[in-house]
């Protein structure tokens, strides 16, 4: 990259670039976070290892791509940081599913940030899929569907029967409010046009179908997502930060460390109201507009 000195190593097929000759905990001009943007257009999810950055300096960069949203639209942010949610591997409260983050409000995050404080010698990787390679899989039929299609998306869903007083409360936290919206299954990227299957975990049942009918095509249409040409996993070191697209991608915690602690600290950049291959935006079913939650600086 001549003209910002930093390069780009593809660490996947079809997603994912590793970003060599950046330091985030200094000032980065304009040409840089413009070409890092550019990236993350291309690659969908990018990785800088070995960061020296503090709460501070993570919600520096992540605000380089636009308003940052506050922690989560209900569990709690880190003490004194309203716009840090610890993502913290205690047994019980593992993400250890393929979602999108918070597509169970009108206007998902834009961007994700993660930042790893803790992370155990083996295992605890993060797992991250192209949803627009996923959607160009489809064959021309299943395509077609898809374009025509719309989920409702909601955080009271039916989670597994609680392992601890932990994982209790933490649920308890989750649901404290209901979101039910409804998203178009193939999301137009407002960036660059591209068309990614908007599903994962928090999608629960497709406008006009059945529940066994919804199940099964969602679970069709997740199968492509989660296809490994179209996933990138990253193993993580302390001080590592990823960045990934959350209009286009989702990602995954595997289960797979034990009891051993694993600490990630969480930013997100506010986005907007999906929209679908007919233009249609996505439309609260029931909840709020979330605003306390996109953007911040309202709340």
């Amino acid at each position: 990259m001549a003209t910002t000195g930093f390069d780009i190593r593809r660490t996947g097929g079809r997603i994912g670039a590793e970003i060599l000759g950046v330091d985030l905990a200094r000032d980065l001009d304009s040409a840089v976070v413009s070409e890092i943007n550019a990236a993350l257009l291309d690659h969908k999810a990018l990785f800088f290892r070995g960061q020296t950055l503090d709460d501070a300096a993570q919600l520096r960069f992540a605000s380089l791509f636009g308003q940052l949203t506050t922690a989560h639209p209900t569990v709690p942010s880190a003490e004194g940081k309203p716009h840090v949610l610890p993502v913290d591997g205690e047994e019980g409260i593992r993400a250890n599913h393929w979602h999108t983050d918070v597509t169970f409000v009108r206007t998902p995050p834009k961007a994700t940030t993660l930042r790893s404080l803790v992370v155990p010698p083996y295992g605890g990787n993060t797992l991250i899929a192209n949803a627009g390679s996923a959607y160009r899989d489809l064959p021309e039929p299943l395509r077609a569907l898809a374009d025509r299609l719309w989920a409702v998306h909601t955080n009271d869903h039916d989670y597994a029967e609680p392992r601890n007083a932990k994982a209790a409360e933490h649920r308890g936290q989750s649901v404290s409010r209901t979101y039910r919206t409804a998203h178009p299954v193939v999301r137009v990227h407002p960036e660059t046009g591209e068309r990614g299957l908007f599903i994962g975990g928090f999608a629960q049942r497709l406008i006009g179908l059945g529940a066994d009918e919804s199940r099964d095509l969602l679970r069709i249409l997740q199968g492509y997502v989660t296809r490994p040409e179209n996933v990138v996993r990253w193993h993580w070191a302390p001080g590592d930060l990823v960045l990934f697209d959350n209009r286009i991608t989702q990602h995954y915690a595997p289960d797979d460390y034990g009891d051993l602690p694993r600490l990630l600290h969480r930013v997100t950049v506010a986005g907007d109201a999906p929209v679908g291959v007919d233009g249609n935006h996505s439309r609260v079913v029931e909840g709020d507009e979330a605003e306390h939650y996109t953007p911040a600086a309202a709340a």
